[in-house]
């Protein structure tokens, strides 16, 4: 057995170990999906391989030549479908499979040309490098926030190209790739061909496994900080999330307020009308907040009725318009479960970062607002203005109270 047949072994191996891990993933982890398509695109591989070994059996080596490299070309195409998968892109499907029928074509053909022909040559790794870049641009193309495994990958999968598309100069270097397809596994370029298979084969895979394994994470993560009724972030996952958000902002430079909003009334609800009613209360008011809130503020519900939205980029007026806007229109909406002339309303709090505080300021000076709020007939909005905490204009009179208590 060659150094090449021993390297083809190990390759059916590795493929058969990462067949079976993503496999795993697809029974029991999250992007099911993308983990099937990876396993199968690595069942080809093992497919692929018995098919070389068994190559020097046949005298007329074109068929299992031709199959070889079509399985090997759907092994890439299904990568790129489980790619395509987790990135949440839609899988180029027909173009990767007319891609695969007259790329197979061209082989069939290139097999009456002289073995050491480049044209025939590039023939055989051209559609790979093809596939591989195909993969790239389904990473790059994703709308979601890539991080730094995505670059690496990226950069793997281009890597794997230009390896792909370098082979029939590599193979012109070291003499060519055999007299003909039976003695290929005894030629120095299969060697480095099947090496290099192998360590693209085991990146690609170990960081598609990361990438896989830092998704499982941040959903643990983020079911963790959740709240179940409200869909926001619960106390400890808004703490975590405000603290950011707020280093960011003074990083930046830029203004960041923190609005308090209490349910008014909520154990009246919960006793007149039923939990249920109340935890239906609950869900709405939370869906308003989350449909105002922008995709860089912080929303979590941080107590039974009680709520809190991080505003970066806004200062105090206009998170007191923030909070004015949403106290409004929750008040007008009918509640169902709930009779059709009662309405809800909120009490809100308002405050803005001040240099040199820490979030456990921001959060106990909008808090004292939001204490003053419930002590002013509640329905209102008040604003924290550093020691004081100034009056909005009240909501249930007719006038204007501008009047600060410390």
């Amino acid at each position: 057995m060659s150094s090449a047949d021993v390297i083809l072994v190990i390759n059916m191996c590795v493929a058969g170990l990462l067949a079976a891990a993503f496999m795993t993933i697809a029974v029991h982890g999250v992007g099911r999906a993308a983990a099937r398509w990876l396993a199968f695109g690595y069942v080809l591989g093992i497919v692929y391989c018995v098919i070389e070994f068994s190559i020097p059996a046949f005298a007329n080596a074109r068929p299992p030549v031709v199959a070889a490299f079509a399985v090997f070309l759907a092994a890439t195409i299904a990568f790129n479908g489980g790619l395509a998968r987790k990135y949440d892109v839609t899988p180029p499907w027909v173009p990767m499979l007319l891609f695969l029928v007259f790329a197979t074509v061209a082989v069939y053909f290139v097999q009456d040309l002289p073995r050491q022909s480049l044209v025939r040559m590039m023939a055989y790794q051209l559609p790979y490098a093809a596939m591989q870049f195909v993969g790239l641009a389904i990473v790059w193309s994703s709308r979601q926030r890539r991080g730094w495994l995505d670059t690496i990958l990226m950069a793997v999968l281009a890597a794997s190209a230009v390896q792909f598309a370098s082979k029939p100069f590599i193979a012109g270097a070291l003499g060519g790739w055999g007299a003909n397809p039976q003695s290929y596994l005894q030629s120095s370029y299969a060697l480095v061909s099947q090496s290099l298979g192998t360590v693209f084969a085991l990146a690609l895979a170990l960081l598609i496994l990361a990438v896989l394994v830092r998704d499982v994470l941040a959903e643990a993560t983020s079911r963790s900080e959740t709240d179940m009724l409200s869909q926001l972030l619960n106390r400890g996952g808004f703490e975590r999330h405000a603290k950011l958000a707020l280093r960011d902002a003074t990083r930046q430079g830029v203004p960041v307020a923190l609005v308090i909003a209490d349910l008014d009334h909520f154990k009246g609800i919960n006793d007149s009308f039923g939990h249920a009613s109340g935890d239906r209360v609950i869900e709405i008011f939370a869906a308003f907040l989350h449909d105002a809130a922008a995709d860089h503020h912080v929303a979590g519900r941080i107590g039974g009725e009680e709520f809190a939205i991080i505003l970066p980029g806004t200062n105090l007026a206009a998170a007191r318009l923030f909070a004015e806007g949403t106290r409004s229109a929750f008040g007008a909406l009918p509640i169902e479960g709930l009779p059709a002339d009662h309405r809800c309303s909120a009490s809100f709090g308002v405050a803005e970062l001040h240099a040199g505080e820490y979030f456990s300021d921001l959060l106990r000076r909008a808090d004292d607002a939001l204490y003053l709020a419930k002590g002013s007939g509640r329905n209102c909005v008040r604003v924290s203005t550093g020691l004081t905490v100034v009056r909005q204009p009240a909501t249930k009179a007719g006038h204007t109270d501008w009047s600060k208590s410390v």
